[in-house]
């Protein structure tokens, strides 16, 4: 009897080894076309050259990055174009006048009240940046998201280099719905068109603080990769974040400074991958990458060669 009560808790203690290595096997690889390690130039790596431009995607192409981040807003007339923010930033921003643009009446220069004509007017590529004194100076103004993608697609057949990844950013806010950009369900829509358009279903990921617009791609075009955008003071834990989104996005995109080993086997755990912003230098580099996340989004792309 004690032979058959020992046998039988060998077999036990197996299978729960074998569970276990199954669970852990499962986790990764991921199912997705993603590099192993994502590098992702922020806004087209905004510490060498003007933030969120055809020049500056373009660039960071040549050096080497895996993903193009970006960010994009609607026009009056319903155009998808590059900007971070849905009005001319006072620290990027000359008015076709020649103007700088004060902090205080940033946000009169609506693009969502302008049309494309209009946007392009405006120089966000020649204006010193104050807290990028490396960022290279030219001539350059918002583009079409269209205008992005056919630039990228002809750099990269005259390169011979296969296609990249497209890190997208909605820029909706439940507070200016209306205001300074159409209601999530619209956005989404007139972005997967370019998407679609381009046919680059499989080489976008699309990423949002705001879940309202993760969660319209989730039931409307479930097989668009997603990424969940936490800021530094989200003071919900991982798994109230995935339970107030509804679903398991492709990747969690939190602040780099809440990331610690257990977030990282947390994630990992669900088939999660990992991709904080923005880390500029090179000793969190080196930190975040012993803790095995899955790519990182910085300002300064050769940090991540």
């Amino acid at each position: 009897m004690k032979n058959i009560c020992l046998i039988v808790m060998v077999v036990i203690f197996t299978a729960c080894n074998s569970s276990q290595k199954n669970l852990k096997s499962v986790a990764t690889p991921f199912n997705d076309n993603l590099p192993a390690f994502d590098k992702e130039a922020h806004r087209g790596g905004r510490g060498i050259m003007p933030e969120n431009t055809v020049e500056a995607m373009v660039n960071a192409i040549g050096i080497g990055i895996s993903t193009l981040e970006m960010d994009v807003v609607i026009t009056k007339d319903k155009k998808v174009i590059l900007s971070h923010e849905p009005f001319f930033n006072h620290e990027i921003s000359i008015t076709p006048s020649g103007q700088f643009i004060e902090e205080a009446k940033e946000r009169d220069y609506n693009i969502y009240k302008m049309t494309y004509e209009e946007v392009k007017k405006y120089d966000v590529g020649m204006k010193p940046h104050p807290r990028f004194p490396q960022q290279q100076k030219l001539k350059a103004y918002k583009p079409l998201l269209s205008d992005v993608f056919a630039a990228v697609k002809d750099y990269m057949m005259t390169a011979k280099r296969p296609p990249l990844i497209y890190n997208i950013e909605t820029k909706t806010d439940p507070k200016t719905d209306g205001k300074y950009h159409p209601a999530p369900e619209e956005f989404v829509e007139l972005l997967m068109k370019e998407i679609k358009d381009a046919n680059l279903m499989e080489m976008v990921i699309i990423q949002s603080f705001d879940f309202r617009t993760l969660q319209y791609l989730h039931k409307k075009y479930p097989s668009i990769k997603t990424a969940m955008l936490v800021e530094a003071n989200d003071n919900r834990s991982f798994r109230k974040q995935l339970d107030d989104l509804g679903f398991n996005p492709t990747i969690y995109s939190p602040a780099y400074e809440l990331i610690t080993e257990n977030l990282v086997t947390e994630a990992h755990a669900k088939g999660i991958r990992i991709v904080p912003w923005t880390v500029n230098d090179a000793a969190t580099v080196k930190k975040l990458k012993a803790l095995k996340v899955d790519g990182l989004i910085t300002d300064y792309p050769e940090l991540l060669q």
